[in-house]
């Protein structure tokens, strides 16, 4: 089993969150659902984890995505 990533956060994260941003901006312009456009993201990102880490390691980023959304930290902004 792979160790736990880093707990410093990678030079290029915010680069690549950028990018992200961009292309879900690029997305909503072409009036795309948002639940299409977070499939579509969530599939991309899980292929990417199952060509990077064993099963183990993406049930650990799973599992500190569940307990973000049970922490509240996911909750919607207000109107």
């Amino acid at each position: 089993m792979p160790p736990d990533p880093p707990a410093t956060l990678p030079d290029d994260l915010a680069e690549a969150g950028a990018v992200i941003d961009q292309a879900i901006a690029d997305m909503v312009g072409r009036n795309i659902a948002s639940l299409s456009i977070a499939s579509a993201l969530l599939g991309g990102a899980l292929g990417l984890l199952a060509r990077t880490l064993d099963d183990a390691g993406i049930e650990r980023v799973l599992n500190r995505a569940i307990e973000s959304v049970r922490s509240g930290d996911l909750q919607r902004p207000p109107p």
